[in-house]
């Protein structure tokens, strides 16, 4: 049983405070070929040989314009040619935790997102206080049935340098937001004042897993040089419930030989759970209209 940095085991921390950091889920003879395909790849976006970008100034999906780069899509895309990203996907450790938050076997996990957060370059810049799933403008009624709905899937941080980028309000993820909360959330998304928040600060090898209820915001420092690898896995349990928040990144690539040929044997079967839920959800389609899009 894995626990966290206060020897609580994850799963019980997750679900207490919206938020587990985990020591040691990279195994030590992956960890400067992380760093060094970070490198290349973080070149290539800057450099603009590698379109699937996040931009400074935007927030959410689809990404379509912008210089200044704050994140890097797609780790395990074929053409990126970086082997190591998968193989880091598939490790043994970090499937050993995905699988005991989600109180699942390796065989029911599902495949989902890979990407990586970075300093930019040009100026600082903050992302809103937000939940993933539930815009701002929710209505209570409405925000305490989301808050209902079980996710099926999880999402991590793991910083391969000093990161204190990730701020979060701890046991936000199970409740409506506070009038203060609502009224911050919508008004003033970028303050700096939200009452009850907590600077995440990881050391480099330290994970971050949090609910995407929990009310949380980011900071980015150009000064402060950030590779953080920002992934996610799910569970068959939740049928096509994950297909509209994940496929809005626009995954179609990974339904080609390229992509299946670069997989290690620990990823072929959440591959093949991803691919179900694309059938059922989307006709077979690995791509969907944002969630955020038109807000």
């Amino acid at each position: 049983m894995l626990t966290d940095i206060n020897n609580v085991p994850i799963e019980q921390a997750l679900k207490e405070n919206g938020y587990v950091i985990v020591d040691n889920l990279i195994p030590e003879d992956m960890f400067e070929s992380l760093k060094e395909a970070c490198d290349r790849s973080v070149n290539k976006a800057r450099n603009g040989e590698w379109k699937h970008c996040r931009y400074v100034g935007t927030q959410f999906p689809p990404w379509t314009e912008g210089t200044d780069v704050w994140g890097v899509q797609h780790l395990t895309h074929p053409d990126l040619k970086e082997s190591i990203f998968a193989q880091w996907y598939g490790s043994p450790k970090l499937i050993e935790a995905v699988c005991q938050l989600l109180k699942t076997s390796p065989e029911n996990l599902q495949m989902e997102l890979f990407n990586l957060l970075i300093n930019p370059k040009e100026r600082d810049f903050d992302l809103t206080w937000h939940r993933d799933a539930v815009p701002a403008e929710t209505a209570e009624e409405q925000e305490q049935e989301k808050l209902k709905i079980p996710h099926y899937g999880t999402q991590w941080n793991t910083a391969l340098y000093d990161d204190q980028c990730l701020f979060v309000v701890p046991k936000s993820h199970r409740r409506v937001r506070t009038p203060e909360e609502r009224d911050i959330t919508i008004n003033d998304p970028k303050s700096h004042k939200m009452p009850g928040q907590l600077q995440v600060h990881l050391k480099p090898g330290q994970t971050v897993f949090y609910d995407n209820n929990i009310l949380h915001r980011a900071a980015y420092f150009k000064s402060s040089k950030r590779a953080t690898l920002h992934a996610s896995m799910g569970t068959i349990d939740g049928g096509h419930h994950r297909a509209a928040t994940i496929f809005q990144h626009g995954l179609d690539w990974m339904d080609t030989d390229a992509f299946r040929q670069q997989l290690p044997k620990s990823l072929e079967k959440p591959y093949a759970n991803i691919c179900a839920m694309a059938a059922r959800a989307n006709e077979g389609k690995f791509a969907v209209k944002p969630i955020h899009e038109g807000l």
